[in-house]
């Protein structure tokens, strides 16, 4: 009898513990996955930085000058507020940013003091936006222009050689301002400066080291290389990366051979892209917060987004607009809004509702569940997940990526009466719903995108109503708001990670408007990534650059699609984005 009454007693344990960790396991997993979700609205608090002694207080600005601590070579200071360490301190506040300019042109001007190439005034990330750029203000006695190589002693690190962007925007000028990009963090950078006359002639060379601290994120300097087959030279311009899980809050510039060049410290988030004003940028530092960003590193214009945060792009829309994908703040649906930023007035609107827009498919869809395939975004209602935005001027349209449908959408008449026009992708996703007969006919034998990241729109077609998309075709088969299967072909993925042959692809589509119609121009194999990810030109190059987040690896292929060098870098699951930008505030 007590044999069977120990049973017993151990079978109800089991029961007890059993019904306890269903309980327990679901408020583990929504737990951990907003845990998950909502680094990226964290915010810095802490922009404090090591400097030397004080020599110079601007009491007018609130703004000391410290030496910065950069070896013998070259005497630069530093620009520290005097409440950077107060609550609510950031570098991205006009104010703040006006102080600082304001203290740097009085340093500029201060009696006595003649800048000149050897002698110039060298301010180390004057405004706070970058850890590792050099501002040099100097003055010549004929109108020149500045170009400078970087050089690391070993043999490991290749030189970098850059012609400076002058913030004047001159070619050849007497006054010079400009950020020395290169300087690799953590090593002593040689820096020869090289000062020539409009025929070109050499006028002087000057010559520094800068021993340049770590970077203020710890990342890594120098990523591991890999040549491909082609022989492709590889276009101009730094790799941009963007939005690196584990590193939030900040944007990583790096040339040609993998090593860091620029390390931009942000206010928390990441970039979703850069857009190219003048010759400024425009770019998210925070989950709720666009700026406006100069050669110098200046900040110039601030948009904050009350009640909304960012996900996942930008781009322009209208004249003098920018438009950004969205969420509402504690709002019931998630990354299904679009919003209008005037350059000008700085005034934020919704602009599209997407659950209204679509509400008749929307009424079709669930929250995701902690056993569905995208489990960290358990409770919430991701019903269509928008990552990507192409405005197209004619017939004021719009082009958006949605990877939980698989389908790329667009809307017509945007800023008037917004309407669905077409959708692409596997028509049988939109079967008895009511958008059925908005799909485009799919014309030849391939398998459609699943999962698409980063649709761009490229280039017209040979007529009107006829154009092409690049995209980064995923090829990942995965649904967490709907209940609705669908058989998929063997060559595409069911899980985030790769577990056999799977590739993603990126895809060149011709839409034909006219036909009702999309077919496959092009392809090429990437590594498989199952979510994240883009391939984008490289400017006018033919070549591309393709990051493969899940993959953690980034590559430059050539215009036939052949890899010409890969970089395999370190992230907490993934990195969103990698383009290559040519940089014009920068370089010239």
């Amino acid at each position: 009898m007590k044999t069977k009454t120990n049973w017993k007693r151990i079978g109800l344990i089991v029961l007890i513990v059993a019904v306890g960790l269903a309980v327990a396991i679901p408020v583990i997993v929504l737990a951990v996955s907003k845990f998950f979700t909502a680094q990226e609205r964290t915010v810095r608090t802490d922009w404090s930085f090591e400097t030397g002694d004080i020599i110079a207080e601007m009491d007018e600005w609130q703004v000391d000058f410290a030496e910065a601590e950069l070896g013998d070579g070259l005497r630069a200071f530093q620009l520290v507020p005097r409440d950077i360490e107060e609550e609510g301190f950031s570098y991205y506040d006009l104010t703040v940013q006006q102080r600082l300019a304001g203290a740097l042109e009085e340093m500029k001007r201060y009696p006595g003091l003649s800048w000149t190439a050897t002698q110039p005034l060298a301010v180390l990330n004057p405004f706070g936006t970058g850890s590792n750029g050099l501002y040099l203000y100097f003055e010549t006695e004929r109108a020149t222009a500045v170009s400078y190589t970087v050089h690391v002693e070993g043999g490991e690190i290749p030189d970098f050689t850059a012609s400076a962007a002058d913030y004047g925007g001159q070619t050849h000028t007497k006054v010079h301002e400009f950020q020395v990009i290169g300087l690799v963090p953590g090593e002593v950078n040689d820096v020869t400066l090289t000062i020539t006359g409009s025929w070109g002639n050499t006028r002087q060379v000057v010559r520094f080291t800068v021993d340049m601290p770590e970077t203020s994120s710890g990342y890594a300097t120098r990523l591991d290389v890999t040549d491909g087959p082609s022989q492709a030279a590889q276009a101009g311009g730094l790799f941009t990366m963007m939005r690196v899980n584990g590193y939030l809050g900040y944007g990583f510039f790096y040339d040609n051979d993998g090593i860091l060049r620029y390390e931009m410290v942000l206010e928390g988030y990441g970039f979703d892209r850069l857009l190219f004003v003048e010759d400024e940028i425009i770019t998210c530092v925070s989950s709720s917060k666009l700026a406006r960003i100069n050669g110098l590193g200046q900040v110039t214009q601030i948009w904050e987004l009350e009640g909304y945060d960012l996900h996942h792009d930008i781009g322009f829309g209208r004249e003098g607009e920018i438009l950004a994908l969205a969420e509402e703040r504690e709002g019931e649906t998630v990354e299904d809004r679009l919003l209008s930023i005037d350059l000008e007035s700085g005034a934020v609107t919704l602009l599209l509702d997407f659950r209204e827009l679509m509400e008749p498919y929307f009424e079709t869809t669930r929250r995701v569940g902690a056993t569905d395939e995208f489990f960290w975004q358990a409770g919430e209602w991701d019903w269509l997940h928008l990552n990507s935005l192409q405005y197209l001027s004619q017939g004021d349209s719009l082009i958006v990526s949605s990877r939980e449908t698989s389908s790329i959408i667009k809307i017509a008449d945007l800023h008037t009466a917004p309407a669905v026009d077409w959708l692409a992708g596997d028509a049988r996703f939109w079967a008895d719903t009511a958008y059925e007969e908005a799909c485009l006919t799919q014309v030849g034998d391939f398998v459609p995108q699943y999962g698409q990241h980063c649709v761009e729109y490229y280039a017209d077609g040979e007529e009107e109503g006829v154009y092409y998309l690049s995209l980064y075709n995923n090829n990942y088969w995965a649904l967490s708001s709907r209940d609705f299967t669908l058989e998929v072909a063997d060559s595409v993925g069911t899980g985030l990670y790769q577990t056999g042959e799977e590739t993603s692809q990126v895809y060149f589509y011709r839409i034909d408007e006219n036909a009702r119609t999309f077919t496959l121009a092009d392809s090429f194999d990437v590594p498989y990534s199952s979510i994240v990810s883009n391939g984008s030109l490289c400017g006018d190059s033919g070549n591309w650059t393709v990051n493969s987040g899940v993959a953690m690896v980034f590559g430059e292929y050539d215009a036939q699609g052949v890899l010409i060098r890969e970089y395999a870098y370190e992230c907490t699951m993934q990195n969103y984005r990698t383009f290559k930008y040519e940089m014009p505030m920068w370089f010239r």
